[in-house]
């Protein structure tokens, strides 16, 4: 495979300049950003500026070669992706930077005998030729079939929905929930098996990709029948490095099933960024004009490489990816962002006991903005069942048996006055049923929501199921070292597994249930699947119970 070389990992030094003018500032408008050229997002140029469109006759090979997928499911609407790329690993995807027209059709059935929407779109480079169609006018809570073309080339086929119109009362909703795909930690297998599973759409968590070096053999994979190339050992820090890495990850063939067989909901935690960071501030002291630089690279890339709407497209280095849906009258998911917008950790990010500096009031996970959203929502909210998915874990997680036990200071037990005041804005909303999905801590955990965690007989306000990772963290196993401690610390901790995999939800009008799903390996290829454990929290009587 030819690789191009690789331009400096170090930004424009016009960038450098135009991000130390503004420092930490927040970009409220599209005004302010443009004005600022470190943080331009680079629109497609028009008029006579603008590139000829490239004839796809011209282009010799797979450009699909990165998969197809589908996301954010409305009643009448579905966005549709992919991401031109017939030389994955090069930077430019194999494609001079011209606008490329790809075709795309809808249809009931796999055959696409008949319609029900098609279209053309434009691939531009600026964009690194990703393609996002929001497809309108389509029928209520239906399966559909899309395929993408170009040229000569006809994509894979994808199966996608939409969701039951907001005033149905849908009668039941199987979700999966899944997290941490860290990919030199191992095959992507349990994606494999999210492929076959019989569920309405999946929520990614976060840590969908990881900035660490991924050497020539894939790390744990240890590759005998190919060598990645070493633009990718490294740590991502540039648009390009992150585009790279996800041309690394979406080729992958599990990852690619799991996205052509359900719509994805996703959401971002710290990876797809830097580890750990908190708003503007990084893990490792950079500069905060450069670390702005940084995530406004992490950002665009992300949002080029996800079924996401047009409304979450970043400016600079600020993006709007905490948004609502609805299915039907039986569920409202308030997806959150718990990363762009929190104070920065507490006691210096690790394990520490809970003391003045963790428990300032004035401490925020989501930022008021959003934390205000959330609540003015749950007030609002006709659902039955009020699911937040967010990233990190939100019930109350002692890590030791001493009388005051350390707590993770990037969880919610590191910010406890902003959880305090979401359980008491859904005490106040008069939420019944209240489910939290959330990953990022590479184990599988069962929570009841208690409204005093010091307290287990306090009223239980809701249930936490926290998917466990698809591969970071390598093999895993089912009682980690410290399960005796944590079951017997956290009296609201009802499930313990630290096997790799992803966990089914079924939501229907009288209980949800929750299968957690574990493959035993993912450092070599192959791993079967089983339900590790299955719960049921019942409507109006909140509390786990195993199935």
């Amino acid at each position: 495979m030819t690789i191009t070389t690789r331009r400096s990992r170090w930004h424009a030094p016009e960038y450098r300049a135009a991000a130390r003018q503004l420092g930490r500032r927040r970009f409220l408008t599209l005004t302010a950003a443009a004005a600022a050229l470190a943080f331009t997002v680079d629109l497609p140029a028009t008029g006579i500026a603008a590139a000829a469109t490239l004839d796809a006759a011209r282009i010799d090979n797979d450009p699909f070669t990165l998969g197809i997928a589908s996301g954010d499911p409305l009643p009448t609407s579905v966005v549709l992706w992919t991401r031109l790329a017939p030389a994955p690993y090069q930077a430019d995807g194999g494609l001079p930077a011209h606008p490329v027209d790809v075709d795309w059709e809808m249809s009931q059935d796999e055959t696409f005998a008949t319609l029900a929407a098609k279209g053309t779109t434009t691939a531009y480079p600026e964009f690194n030729h990703a393609v996002h169609v929001e497809v309108q006018g389509l029928d209520p809570g239906r399966a559909y079939y899309y395929r993408f073309r170009t040229g000569t080339w006809l994509s894979e086929t994808g199966r996608t929905r939409t969701a039951p119109a907001d005033d149905t009362a849908a009668p039941a909703l199987s979700l999966a929930a899944v997290s941490c795909q860290q990919y030199q930690d191992g095959y992507f297998t349990a994606h494999r098996h999210l492929a076959q599973e019989d569920v309405d759409l999946v929520f990614h968590l976060g840590d969908y990709m990881y900035e660490y070096p991924v050497d020539g053999v894939g790390g744990a994979r240890n590759y005998t029948d190919r060598v990645l190339p070493d633009l990718y050992n490294h740590e991502t820090e540039t648009l390009e490095d992150y585009r790279l890495r996800y041309a690394l990850y979406r080729s992958d063939p599990d990852l690619r099933a799991a996205h052509a067989a359900h719509p994805f909901v996703v959401t971002w935690d710290d990876h797809e960024t830097d580890n750990n960071y908190a708003g503007p501030i990084p893990e490792d002291g950079t500069p905060p004009a450069d670390f702005l630089l940084r995530r406004a690279a992490a950002y665009r890339a992300y949002w080029e490489n996800q079924p996401l709407r047009a409304p979450q497209l970043p400016v600079g280095p600020d993006a709007r990816l905490y948004r609502r849906l609805q299915w039907g009258l039986l569920a409202q998911f308030d997806v959150l962002d718990t990363r762009q917008y929190r104070s920065d950790q507490a006691y210096g990010d690790g394990k520490h006991v809970p003391g003045p500096e963790s428990e300032d009031p004035a401490r925020t996970m989501t930022g008021a903005a959003q934390e205000q959203w959330l609540i003015d929502g749950w007030r609002a909210s006709r659902a039955l069942w009020n699911v937040v998915p967010q990233q990190v874990c939100f019930s109350q997680r002692k890590l030791d048996l001493n009388p005051v036990a350390k707590v993770s200071m990037d969880a919610w037990d590191g910010y406890p006055a902003s959880r305090r005041r979401v359980l008491d804005g859904a005490k106040a909303a008069g939420v019944a049923n209240l489910m939290v999905l959330s990953g990022d801590v590479h184990v599988a955990y069962a929570f009841d929501i208690k409204d005093d965690f010091d307290d287990p007989s306090s009223r239980t306000l809701g249930t936490e199921i926290v998917a466990t990772s698809i591969a970071s963290g390598q093999d895993g196993t089912e009682k980690p070292a410290n399960w005796d401690t944590y079951m017997t610390a956290n009296p609201h901790l009802k499930f313990y597994d630290g096997r790799r995999g992803y966990v089914k939800v079924t939501l229907d009008e009288t209980a949800a249930r929750a299968d957690f799903r574990a493959v035993p390996y993912v450092t070599t290829t192959g791993a079967p699947v089983s339900t590790a454990a299955s719960f049921v929290t019942e409507v109006g009587a909140q509390g786990l119970k195993p199935a």
